[in-house]
């Protein structure tokens, strides 16, 4: 899978989840408040919670690979905060080619590939069933603490 289409990929699942969680928000408010709208809330917010930090991670790693620069990567990861802004922030990405190109394996010639991050980043893209493995348990790991945490603005008890 290519940096493009993962990013791309995630970026999609990310508005799709939006829809879940505003209707879940719809459900509890306005169609079916009670327990219904309770449990709504709870699936969509869950599944749009998850899918928000594999965006996060995702932009991360695609944001490495491309080279982009930590304003570029915080702000992939911003629209994630308002629904929907994933779309136009991946259209935009994709049309002026920061999204182009394959996973950087292997070392070249530019000054920037010397960092610690960039050889990591080679590391682990040349492993890539672990990476994949230490992504997922940094994804669960973190839904886990935050679950622990609570909702965001408390709960309703």
């Amino acid at each position: 899978m290519s940096p493009r289409l993962f990013y791309r990929t995630l970026a999609f699942a990310e508005a799709v989840t939006w829809t879940l969680l505003i209707v879940g928000l719809l459900m509890k408010y306005v169609w079916a408040p009670g327990e219904l709208g309770d449990l709504a809330v709870r699936i969509g917010g869950s599944i749009h919670g998850f899918v928000f930090l594999a965006y996060a991670g995702t932009a991360l790693i695609v944001g490495l690979n491309q080279r982009w620069g930590i304003p570029l990567i915080a702000g992939a990861v911003a629209t994630a905060v308002v629904p929907y802004a994933t779309i136009p922030f991946d259209l935009w990405a994709d049309r002026t080619g920061r999204l182009n190109g394959e996973w950087r394996r292997e070392a070249t010639d530019d000054p920037r590939d010397r960092s610690w991050i960039d050889r990591l980043l080679r590391w682990l893209l040349t492993h890539p069933v672990l990476l994949i493995v230490l992504f997922v348990v940094a994804l669960v790991v973190i839904f886990s603490v935050l679950l622990i945490i609570g909702p965001p603005g408390g709960g309703d008890e």
